[in-house]
């Protein structure tokens, strides 16, 4: 699906990358050790921040996005493959990967539960598995709020639902959460978490 969306999607992420958002995928990111995989890639916003990583395999469903993070893949400090693929359907072997970063995807991933069992099925035992994701906020009046903007902003934003449970789907997939952190009044929720 090739939308305007690609081509805003830096310009409009901005102003949050220039603050907040540039530390928490520092801190989540440059750790990412051995053979690292990233689902939904997006532009590469990730690309800058590996250091520790052998390779990561990155995944991006969208071409235009694909394209975009090519140019940051050529730059950054570790080997970046990418691969236009869907997180529900990943093309890896089974215990593949030692990390699995997603950040700011889970919400616009047409199965998610789907995702989140390909994710297991190709991360080693013991693989440390990290997400950044905007959750739907337990505060009812702006959870509410999120409900009645939602279609809206779907349509706008490429698909991206703004009040998904991933925090739930996380723990239903069988995921042991190390730490968690609320950022943002609990909009944004980051996620570390083992594969057993």
């Amino acid at each position: 699906m090739v939308t305007i969306f690609p081509t805003i999607y830096d310009i409009a992420m901005k102003p949050l990358e220039a603050s907040r958002f540039k530390k928490v995928r520092t801190e989540l990111v440059r750790n990412a050790q051995g053979e690292v995989l990233e689902i939904g890639s997006g532009t590469g916003i990730n690309f800058p921040y590996y250091r520790q990583a052998k390779h990561v395999a990155a995944i991006e469903p969208n071409p235009e996005m694909s394209r975009r993070a090519s140019r940051r893949g050529r730059n950054a400090h570790v080997p970046i493959t990418l691969y236009e693929a869907k997180a529900e359907s990943l093309p890896f072997a089974d215990h593949t990967f030692d990390t699995v970063i997603s950040t700011l995807v889970f919400c616009t991933i047409p199965n998610p539960l789907l995702a989140l069992k390909e994710i297991q099925r190709v991360s080693k035992p013991g693989a440390t598995i990290i997400f950044f994701e905007h959750v739907k906020m337990k505060q009812p009046t702006l959870a509410k709020a999120q409900e009645l903007v939602n279609p809206l902003w779907e349509k706008v934003c490429d698909g991206c639902q703004l009040n998904r449970d991933t925090l739930s789907m996380i723990l239903d997939a069988g995921l042991y959460v190390e730490e968690l952190e609320s950022l943002y009044g609990g909009l944004f929720l980051s996620i570390q978490c083992k594969n057993y």
